[in-house]
């Protein structure tokens, strides 16, 4: 569903980080609190403290009030932009190899296979000629 809000991503929002341009994201909302530093009760540094990173916690910790709340959205300017990661190419690999090679990777790994089978029928061979 398309968001009907400006996305700002935590790069553009960080960049406005000073007094006169206060930026602050809580819960995936971006809100310019320029003009509110002078009115909030915490105090302009806690605002200015808050911009560059996602301060819901902080939000949170400080146990505001509901009508802090509906206070708020009248600073929202837009949403956080949370694209996902990018997905790593990778790298594909030819799973076609010739039946000799097959064969060949097949002796590397097994080789006492072979070498077990002619034993025995070496052994069994000697026991067989030795009975008549």
């Amino acid at each position: 569903m398309p968001t009907l809000t400006k996305l700002y991503t935590m790069e553009e929002a960080s960049e406005h980080n000073t007094a006169e341009d206060c930026w602050v994201v809580i819960d995936g909302k971006v809100y310019d609190v320029s003009s509110y530093l002078d009115e909030h009760p915490g105090g302009d540094d806690v605002l200015i403290r808050a911009t560059g990173k996602d301060a819901t916690d902080e939000f949170e910790d400080a146990g505001h009030s509901k009508d802090a709340r509906e206070q708020m959205e009248q600073f929202c300017i837009g949403e956080l932009d949370v694209a996902p990661p990018p997905i790593p190419e990778l790298e594909i690999v030819s799973k076609k190899e010739d039946l000799p090679q097959k064969v060949l990777n097949f002796t590397k790994q097994y080789w006492f296979v072979p070498v077990a089978v002619v034993g025995v029928s070496v052994v069994l061979g000697i026991l067989f000629q030795r009975k008549k």
